[in-house]
């Protein structure tokens, strides 16, 4: 008997660094920059000129999105939703952001905006100024957003 816990406890010990090594191989990952192709944001999507530079992608069990999008002078999403919520970060500029029956709000660097599931809403930049935010989403099924109507010039109005 002492032998066979004397043999496992060897056995154990030795596999402890395969172990740690293995799960810290399959948890750590670099995208480096200028990795990931920048991409422009579909006309269906967006109105003006949009930037996409993605950042991270994560798959089961994680399900997480994020892409650094940036805006010109007056280009904004579609109106859309997302099934389980949004956060967007900005970084520069100036910018804007809209939900379904409230006002145009005013946003800018350092600014946090979390938008709740299925709330449907719109984001982008000033009239005048670029804005680049930060956008991280969480996939469900698979999908991460509903794109629905453009948002109209009337919609886009000066913040309020």
């Amino acid at each position: 008997m002492k032998l066979l816990v004397a043999t496992l406890a060897t056995t154990i010990a030795s596999l402890l660094p395969l172990a740690a090594g293995a799960q810290t191989a399959a948890i750590l990952e670099i995208k480096r920059n200028g990795s990931q192709p920048s991409g422009k944001g579909p006309a269906d999507f967006f109105t003006g000129t949009v930037r996409v530079d993605p950042l991270f992608q994560q798959e089961a069990p994680w399900q997480s999105r994020g892409g650094t999008v940036t805006f010109e002078p007056g280009a904004r999403t579609a109106w859309h939703t997302h099934p389980l919520g949004q956060v967007l970060v900005v970084t520069a500029g100036a910018g804007r952001v809209q939900r379904e029956g409230g006002p145009v709000q005013a946003i800018g660097p350092g600014d946090v905006v979390w938008i709740p599931a299925g709330v449907k809403h719109w984001h982008g930049a000033a009239p005048t100024t670029a804005m680049t935010h930060i956008a991280i989403t969480e996939a469900k099924d698979g999908k991460v957003v509903e794109w629905m109507e453009k948002v109209t010039d009337e919609q886009y109005a000066p913040a309020r």
